[in-house]
């Protein structure tokens, strides 16, 4: 084995995301490219001398070829081992568990979450801190910065690691451990649900369908739901993860997951219905006829999350990301506790976590998970709402209506414009912080905007400010909208709207979202100027 140094220049837009550095997979498969941003996150990490890191991905195309380069690399930067999901696969939040567990240096996660895969499709990778979270804004810029200057990475010259069987191997001086990526995974699980009321739950004819949607989770949920749960073979479906996720787009809603909205809507339709995404980090929960929004489904979470033993003793706190509906904070006045928002992005709950201040946190983009880990977790999600299913003995629709009825309902939805021309959205935001200033007391339609300014943070835990992650206007009715430019696409910008209206009659809370919203929609149409600036009639997608 010999170790070369390669010389190298730097590649013009590696600049880590919310989640990472996301491309097309051909970016990432040109010569240096993946190279450059591997050396980058080592130097920005301060090294790897010594250093022990995890490393997975959902599986997606390139996923292995990927995996090899980061092993032969790090070898030759002198790591001391990394553990590895067998086939390259771990989940997202069973990579966080892992480095929590075996107390490693971080690790590095192959995935681009819920965007498509495949050679014309989309590849990423991101750096899980310590704590097994994403990286810190200061790690970040540190990566960023370093592939500004970089002028070489070293790599060895060696064949590649089988991935497929468990046990420890050597590369040069480094430890491979193929690991089981589901044990520990699972018995993690199993520690923090009832897995015995679960049981009888599913003895008693309860009905659940769960799409993996060729994704990752596939594995994890048969493992759980199938083999130690004792739910129905074929509860499972589209368990088995594909490089292109069977041609689909793995991202849990109404849109993308439509075979299950349709056998939940069915005549025949199951108790339950549940999806996850392509690196297991979201989720979509679904009733018989109710599908219930990832906001909504935050809040009934940490409402009755006591329920399940792992969180028997109560909450120390609630996080939500600035965009997700405000009833998640109507369940923490009510419990006496604090709800923190803080900016899109599972990084900045993770001080809160560290610090004790959060148990449950979430975001409206059907990210949800707790303290367990230091990422959002689909399976866990699902895992708590069969846990309060079994002990409560409703339905979806039931605990839904018992919520609205003593919270109201936060009316919501998010209207996302894809692949806007980059120019064009950002004209959109600029546009409106112009407006800050008139704004206020302006009507549209039967809307009076009360308050128009730009989400800033501070982080209660380390000083820090963050600043530009979001516009908010405020209406006297008590409505919301918020704009966003999203950092998870991989081609000119996503503009996210998010529309929210609370409705506290008991008489009024079971209407279409859609309908409920109207006024907020026109009004947010017309105050940012989307169809005018972008050219687009309507949105791609609306959740």
């Amino acid at each position: 084995m010999t170790q070369h140094i390669v010389k190298t220049s730097p590649i013009d837009g590696q600049k880590p995301g919310t989640s990472g550095l996301r491309k097309k997979t051909r970016v990432f498969m040109q010569p240096h490219y993946l190279e450059n941003y591997v050396q980058s996150i080592f130097d920005g990490i301060g090294g790897m001398r010594g250093k022990t890191l995890v490393v997975g991905g959902d599986g997606r195309y390139f996923n292995d070829r990927a995996i090899q380069v980061i092993l032969r690399m790090a070898a030759a930067n002198g790591a001391a081992a990394c553990i590895v999901g067998q086939g390259g696969i771990l989940s997202t939040p069973a990579a966080s568990h892992l480095i929590r567990l075996r107390g490693t240096d971080g690790g590095l996660i192959l995935s681009a979450s819920h965007n498509p895969g495949g050679p014309d499709e989309d590849f990423g990778l991101k750096y899980n801190g310590p704590n097994g979270g994403p990286a810190t804004e200061g790690v970040t810029d540190r990566i960023f910065a370093r592939t500004t200057e970089i002028d070489e990475y070293r790599i060895l010259d060696a064949t590649d690691v089988d991935l497929n069987s468990i046990g420890d191997t050597s590369l040069g001086d480094m430890r491979v451990e193929i690991v089981d990526p589901v044990t520990d995974y699972a018995a993690l699980m199993e520690s923090l649900f009832d897995f015995a009321a679960i049981r009888a739950l599913f003895a008693n004819g309860f009905r659940m369908r769960f799409d993996a949607m060729h994704a990752v989770t596939g594995p994890y949920a048969t493992e759980i739901l199938e083999n130690r749960l004792d739910a129905p073979k074929g509860t499972v479906v589209n368990g088995v993860p594909s490089p292109d996720f069977g041609g689909g787009h793995p991202d849990p809603n109404p849109i993308w997951a439509k075979d299950l909205m349709d056998a939940m809507y069915g005549a025949d339709a199951p108790d339950f219905g549940a999806a996850s995404d392509g690196d297991g980090d979201r989720n979509m929960i679904v009733g018989k006829g109710s599908y219930v929004s990832p906001s909504d489904s935050l809040a009934v979470l940490a409402d009755l999350a006591h329920l399940a033993p792992g969180y028997a003793k109560g909450l120390a706190g609630i996080a939500r990301s600035m965009p997700t509906s405000a009833a998640a904070d109507r369940v923490a006045k009510a419990k006496g506790i604090q709800c923190y928002a803080t900016p899109t992005g599972w990084k900045f709950f993770g001080n809160l976590l560290d610090d004790g201040r959060a148990t449950i946190c979430g975001e409206e983009s059907a990210g949800t998970g707790s303290d367990h880990v230091r990422e959002k977790d689909g399976l866990w999600a699902v895992l708590l709402w069969l846990n309060i299913l079994a002990a409560t003995g409703k339905s979806v629709a039931e605990l839904m209506r018992d919520h609205w009825a003593r919270y109201g309902r936060n009316y919501y939805s998010r209207h996302d414009y894809e692949a806007v021309d980059t120019a064009a959205a950002n004209q959109v935001m600029d546009d409106m912080r112009a407006a800050f200033a008139t704004l206020p007391g302006q009507s549209f339609g039967p809307l009076t905007v009360e308050s128009a300014e730009e989400f800033a943070y501070d982080d209660p835990v380390d000083g820090s400010r963050s600043t530009g992650q979001g516009i908010m206007v405020g209406f006297t009715s008590g409505g919301r909208v918020m704009y966003r430019l999203s950092g998870t696409g991989t081609e000119g910008a996503t503009l996210r709207v998010y529309l929210e209206q609370l409705e506290t009659d008991p008489q009024a809370v079971e209407k279409d979202a859609q309908m409920a919203l109207a006024e907020v929609i026109s009004a947010a149409d017309q105050i940012a100027g989307i169809r005018q600036k972008t050219g687009r009639d309507a949105p791609d997608v609306i959740t």
